[in-house]
This record gives structure tokens, sequence and C-alpha cells, in this order.
């Protein structure tokens, strides 16, 4: 049988190796998920950026959510777009601006509406 002290000094040697392995998979995977990302890009992208302001809120994050929305709204109504682009996940080259003043806090968005292929 093996003193106390070498056990506990093996069982952290071989979980410190376990989890190099570990860290070095996930790393390996999400750097090859990376990489296929341009390859796999299955969206298609409007040729303009679109812009929508939210109305004053009292907090930042209604405000957020009022700019969301009206981004949405904006883009389902524009020819050749509709619902499919409609999805703020998917755009490309966002911005997200918000102002605080004494009546509250206002946000704008701005991005490309994308859908999937």
């Amino acid at each position: 049988m093996l003193p106390a002290s070498t056990i506990g000094q093996s069982t952290t040697r071989s979980l410190g190796v376990a989890l190099v392995v570990v860290i070095f998979h996930a790393q390996a995977s999400f750097d090859a998920e990376a990489a296929d990302t341009p390859a796999m890009s299955s969206k298609t992208c409007a040729s303009e950026p679109v812009f929508a302001s939210g109305e004053e809120a009292s907090y930042e994050w209604l405000a957020r959510i009022k700019a969301h929305a009206n981004w949405r709204a904006k883009v389902r109504v524009m020819p050749g777009l509709g619902d499919p682009y409609a999805n703020w996940q998917r755009a490309e080259d966002t911005t997200e601006r918000c102002f605080s003043g004494p009546a509250g806090t206002v946000c704008q968005f701005t991005g490309i509406p994308c859908r999937k292929k």
C-alpha cells in the first residue's frame, strides 16, 4: 500500500493531466469550429444596414428591448426582406448605442439583416 501523501500526489497528477487533455480537446474543437465558420456560413444578408431607434425608457434594458422590437418591425416590412431576416442575433455588422438623459434612456441599433439559407 502507498503512503497517503503519495496517493494524493498521484491523484492530483492524474487529475491535472486529465484536465489538460479536456481543455486541449475543448480548445481544438473550438478552433476547428471557428475555422469552419466562414466556409459553413449559411446566411444570406441584405445589401444595406437597417437603423432603428427605440422610445425613451426608464431603464436601459427596457430601452434595448424597444430598439430591438423596432429594428425587427422595420426589417419585417421592408420589400425583399421580411420575417426571415428579422432576427437581431443573425444580423451582421451590428452597432448598439444607448444614451441616457433626464427623460430616460434611448437606444439605437444598426445592423445588416441576415437570414438562414
